[in-house]
């Protein structure tokens, strides 16, 4: 079986003593409660709740899955139960405004909470991770009345929230789209089409669906200039607010698929179905990425969380695993063999995973902590740099996290040898479940086009140059600490190398219209194990100066040494990066599509 324990001293290491966020969070209007002490207090019910009720019940989501007849999910046993549990607790509404019932916290602490509740059980998390951006979207773009029916009922968790945007013959490319929305007089739409790959879409834990969905007006121009956004409920709310009559909106049926089984992914048929337009007339798209930039972060946390996992179970395994012995001499002499945990391969497995996972959440942390400063702070020019660094930073936290998240959890099956590969320890559960992060909320290679193709190029490079200036201040402040020379050179050769094929992209793409999405995809992975780096420089920075009065916490020392092994073994990945993004695009264009 698969093990997890939540990681809060990490959690708290990153939280309080690296980006020591109660004191910028505090100082924002209406995050004066949100102290140290309050967060902790959250994480650890949070920890509670996820240990206790959501990870118990994770392998039987994934061997019951859901079920469908007649129109009707139903989730696998205990799910209905659990979700009153987390419902009743106000997760659901973490973050949303009090006015509708929410906590108001920082979506900071909110990264935390979503991937402990990943890690415990990444199909359960799914569900009241849609509704969080449904009422984003809701609360950004609704009208007052709007606000009103629905906000407190998503926010309570009783209703759940569900965006529908893809269609069979369109995928990503949401201009393609051709679900109708057409006036009916009286202020309300009648929304006819189907769409595919709706989470959540329809199940048994809540009383209402409310579904956001994408489709064009009578008047609409083409492309996705002509998308409109319409909140269309599955029961019509009552004046009361309780559910009243059926909308003309059905689940037609639910995927098969890979991993997530606990999670219902369905066919969605609205046929002349009442909705309300959200948001301005063509403006949908814009409208539906409110809820899909906190989604995409969301994934991120899904990729991390389900690494932390195969990564404790992998460690827990090999410490218990004896085969073989040590190179040196047996370590167990007691014993028949060594635990593995004595070979290199398995350490160097083990410690790979583990320094990708704490560069990667700190990341996490220090991304959404920009999203709070660019929602809350007083001062214009401040927010728009974090909101610049939270732009910048989305498809990184959310493809890195994802890609790099698949990739630790087949190294830690691989740990588990040939008992990783039968269903008795759960590894292979999270390497399928963990497997459509890469994918959905926009694959990973869009958003790698959206790095090179769009974020690098706002302003001649503005995002690009403010982060810059983020990780030269750190530098700056370091340089020339002896007990710091290990980490700020190769950190500062691999700023210079990002910076340099940043420069060669831009120009080899003026002549080669295949350039950005031939280096797109690399790039991203380089960008990413730079911005690790500065992270990670960042947290050894703050461990060696805690070690001094640790009185023999061992925690600190641990850091150090897993920090030493990312500059040492991982972060020189980006050399070889280098080199395969200046092979430029002809060696993968030049071979005539007859010849595939």
């Amino acid at each position: 079986m698969t093990t997890y324990a939540a990681p809060l001293r990490d959690m708290r290491f990153v939280l309080h003593e690296v980006l020591e966020a109660a004191d910028t969070l505090t100082a924002l209007p209406d995050f004066g409660d949100a102290t140290a002490d309050l967060m902790d207090a959250v994480l650890d019910e949070c920890a509670k709740l996820c240990e206790g009720v959501l990870f118990p019940i994770n392998r039987a989501g994934d061997e019951v899955g859901c079920t469908f007849k007649d129109g009707v999910v139903t989730t696998p046993p205990g799910f209905k139960e659990a979700y009153k549990q987390y419902a009743e607790g106000g997760w659901c509404g973490l973050t949303a405004s009090p006015e509708f019932g929410g906590q108001g916290l920082p979506e900071t602490l909110d990264y935390l909470v979503s991937e402990m509740v990943g890690s415990a059980n990444m199909s359960m998390g799914l569900y009241p991770g849609l509704t969080q951006g449904t009422i984003l979207a809701i609360a950004a773009l609704g009208t007052p009345e709007q606000k009103k029916t629905y906000l407190p009922k998503l926010v309570s968790g009783a209703w759940q929230g569900a965006m529908n945007l893809t269609e069979a013959h369109a995928g990503s490319d949401l201009g393609l789209l051709r679900t109708k929305a057409v006036p009916n007089g009286d202020g309300s739409y009648s929304v006819t089409g189907t769409k595919i790959f709706i989470s959540a879409g329809e199940h048994d834990m809540v009383e209402n669906h409310v579904h956001l969905v994408l489709a064009r007006l009578p008047d609409a121009p083409e492309g996705s200039r002509g998308i409109s956004m319409f909140v269309v409920p599955k029961f019509l709310p009552k004046d009361d607010g309780s559910p009243g009559a059926r909308n003309s909106v059905a689940a037609g049926s639910i995927e098969h698929k890979m991993g997530l089984k606990g999670s219902v992914t369905c066919v969605m048929n609205f046929d002349g179905a009442k909705g309300w337009l959200i948001g301005q007339p063509h403006k949908g798209l814009a409208g539906m990425f409110v809820m899909m930039n906190k989604e995409r972060l969301f994934v991120g946390s899904q990729g991390i969380s389900q690494a932390e996992t195969a990564y404790q179970s992998a460690a827990a395994y090999a410490r218990d695993r004896i085969q073989g012995r040590a190179a040196d001499g047996p370590a167990r002499p007691d014993k028949a063999a060594d635990p593995i945990i004595v070979h290199p391969d398995i350490r160097n497995r083990l410690m790979f995973s583990r320094a990708i996972i704490e560069a990667e959440r700190a990341l996490a942390v220090w991304t959404h902590l920009m999203v709070d400063i660019a929602h809350k702070h007083t001062d214009a020019k401040t927010r728009q740099h974090a909101d610049d660094m939270a732009g910048l930073m989305t498809p990184i936290v959310k493809a890195a996290g994802t890609d790099f998240g698949s990739e630790i959890t087949n190294t830690c099956l691989q740990v588990f040898g040939g008992h990783g590969y039968i269903r008795e320890h759960g590894m292979e559960q999270l390497v399928r479940d963990v497997r459509i992060s890469q994918i959905y909320e926009g694959t990973n290679a869009i958003q790698a086009l959206d790095l090179v193709g769009r974020k690098l190029g706002i302003e001649q490079g503005r995002l690009f140059k403010g982060w810059l200036s983020e990780v030269e201040a750190t530098i700056k402040s370091l340089e020339g600490r002896n007990d710091m020379g290990e980490f700020i050179g190769p950190l500062k050769d691999a700023v210079a190398r990002l910076k340099s094929v940043t420069l060669w992209m831009i120009e080899e793409s003026a002549a080669d219209p295949n350039a950005r999405g031939a280096a797109a995809v690399d790039y991203l992975r380089l960008f990413a194990l730079t911005a690790f780096a500065w992270i990670w420089v960042r947290m050894l920075d703050t461990a060696i100066a805690k070690k001094k009065n640790a009185n023999g916490d061992g925690f600190y020392d641990t850091k150090i040494e897993v920090g030493r092994y990312f500059i040492k073994r991982v972060l020189p990945q980006t050399v070889g990066l280098d080199a395969v993004i200046r092979a430029g695009s002809k060696t993968m264009m030049t071979l005539p599509e007859a010849a595939f």
